[in-house]
Parts: structure tokens; sequence; C-alpha cells
């Protein structure tokens, strides 16, 4: 059953063929009721409204603030990522996009709440790789199926992760770090953001592409794992570049590569994880917005609209640049079918690597 936190009632309003049904006769009643039917036909066809409820919120929407859940704590990479496009999609809507951080249990409280939300366009889902990937296989019960709980509007960015050690570590390149590790089995040491996550994944399946044996320690948040490698309590770590990029511009940290098939614009001269050493490695975050499932078809083509005009904005896809962010708007049915993908491709590498919330 489907647990609603808001209900939404719209009374249709009476239009002219309902009236003149009334006292016509009986063969012109049957002729206005075919030919409603074929209207209906086609519209399902065209994906247009097909009651004039569905109209009548489509046609006004968005008409007061949307609230967007974003599953994480203030002031983390996603939640910067998520303000940096929301402000620039509300602008976009007309309308006011109100942030609601509900961070907890690897984002899966959020999103559930957003679930259970009134499917009428006025609740959104901030998502990424790991609500809408990872969590579906590292949780036995996540509350929430990531397809048939939501629709997809539209994918945001596609976000690099960098291979970083402290400024004094031993291996000052890609090259040297595979080396140095290979050649000391089990010696040298991994963080990341907590078992699952992005970072911690991200990690194995560069030991099980590289050959490398490595210990994993895991941390409550990014923060603590890039804090912990500055101070030298653990060796390395790869994590997506909205954390790690600030610290390498900072000095605090030395970037040594980038997770993904190609380099990254804002840091060119960093090579990829691929052309150090491990041939087809490629290995990104995402995110993108979602909405509770039932919702009206216009209203998510209107979302989907509003979140590329968004993204073609210069100096939103320069802010996103900066922070190794690349845009990848698409359409609904684009980010549905990811969405199946890195559901699989992302089990695959919780199962291998044995992470469990357990």
């Amino acid at each position: 059953m489907r647990i609603s936190r808001f209900s939404s009632f719209v009374q249709p309003p009476a239009n002219q063929a309902q009236a003149a049904t009334q006292n016509t006769p009986r063969q012109g009643r049957r002729h206005l009721l075919g030919a409603a039917v074929s209207c209906a036909v086609v519209a399902l066809a065209l994906g247009l409204p097909t009651s004039p409820a569905q109209a009548q919120g489509a046609a006004g929407y968005p008409s007061k603030p949307i609230r967007v859940i974003v599953p994480f704590p203030p002031g983390g990479g996603g939640d910067v990522l998520a303000r940096l496009v929301l402000t620039r999609v509300g602008r976009e809507l007309g309308q006011a996009m109100v942030i609601e951080n509900m961070a907890g249990a690897g984002g899966n409280i959020g999103t559930l709440a957003a679930a259970r939300s009134a499917p009428d366009g006025y609740t959104l889902a901030y998502g990424t790789n790991g609500t809408h990937g990872i969590n579906q296989t590292l949780y036995k019960n996540p509350g929430f199926d990531a397809v048939k709980d939501f629709e997809p509007v539209s994918q945001f960015t596609r976000i690099a992760a960098m291979v970083v050690v402290r400024p004094d570590f031993a291996a000052k390149t890609m090259p040297e770090l595979l080396s140095l590790v290979r050649k000391n089995p089990g010696k040298y040491t991994f963080a990341s953001a907590g078992n699952g996550t992005t970072s911690h994944l991200a990690g194995e399946i560069l030991k099980s592409t590289a050959g490398l044996q490595m210990l994993h320690v895991p941390y409550r948040g990014g923060a603590l794992a890039i804090t912990d490698v500055i101070g030298g309590q653990v060796d390395m770590l790869i994590d997506v570049m909205p954390n790690t990029a600030p610290q390498v511009r900072g000095g605090k940290l030395r970037g040594l590569a980038v997770s993904t098939a190609s380099r990254v614009a804002s840091m060119p001269d960093l090579p990829t994880i691929a052309e150090s050493g491990v041939p087809g490695f490629d290995v990104s975050a995402w995110d993108g917005l979602f909405v509770p499932a039932g919702t009206p078809a216009p209203i998510v083509a209107t979302l989907n609209e509003a979140v590329r005009k968004a993204l073609a904005d210069p100096e939103l896809k320069k802010q996103l640049a900066d922070r190794g962010a690349e845009v990848a708007p698409g359409s609904p049915a684009e980010l549905g079918q990811f969405v199946k993908a890195e559901i699989a491709r992302w089990g695959a590498a919780v199962k291998s690597s044995g992470a469990s919330t357990d």
C-alpha cells in the first residue's frame, strides 16, 4: 500500500459536453461519449493530460513554492551541488525551491519520505548513485524501490572522483602509488566515507582491477576521512571531487588521478586512473531529480524542461565544472533506464566487496 504524507483533491470542472449530454437524445450522448474516448486515446498516445483535473493541475503548475528533499546533511558535497542546480531550476519555474535536508541511513530516510509524498509535483527528491543505485543492494530493506516508487525527471551531473594522498606521501604520481602498494601488499590503507559509500566501492573497484591489497578504513562521512588522510592516519582516499578538489587546490592534499574515462576540464593536468596504469577504469558518481510515482506526466515534463534550461546556463556549468561535476541532462526515460543499469552495476560492486550495513 502506498502511504502518502499529503493528499490533494481536485474537483473536475463542468464542461460544455457534460452539460449537453444532460439534455440530448441517447444517440447524441453515445456520439459525444465516443468522441471523448477517441480524444482520451489520442491524449494517452501523445503523453498529454487525459482528464480536466490533470490538465488544470499541469497548466497551473507550479503555483507555489516547491519542497525538495535532499537526503544528506547540509554543507556536504551532495547538498552543495543540489543547491547550485535547484536554485537555477527554481528561477526557470518562477518559484522558490525549499530545500529540506533529511539525512540518515545513507540517504534512505529522506528518500523514503519523498517516495511517500503526494505525487503532485510539490515534493521532489534529490537522488544520487547512492540512494538510487548502491543502497538498493547495500541495505536488505532500504524502505523504497528506486524504480517503482519514483518517476525520473532528469539527471543533473556526472561527478568524477579523485585519488588523493597527503603532500609528503612517498608516491607523487598514480603509477608510483600503484607500484608502491603492489610491492607492499597489505601495508597501506585507504579511507572512505563509510561502508558501501561511493568512496568505499570506488576503492574496492580500484583494488580488484589494479590487483592491489589495501586495508579499508571506513569513517562516518567524507570530511572525517579527508581529515585523517591529511593528518597521516590513513594513506589515501578516492572520493568525489566536490569533496577533494578544494583540499587539493588548498595544498592540503595531493591529487594523483581522476576516476572517469576522460580528464576533468577544471583540472586538465590531472591524469585519469585508466591512463595511469589501470586500462578501462571508469567510475563516477551522479545526481538527479525524481518525483513520487504517479506524478502526472505534464508536471514531469515541465520539471525536465526547467532542469535542461538551468543546466545550459554557462555560469552554472562553470560552477559545477569547478567542483568536478559535468552537466548531463537527459529525458525522464533515459534517467529511468540509467537507474536500472546503475542498480545492477553498483550491486555487483557491493556483493564483490562484501560491504554490509548489518
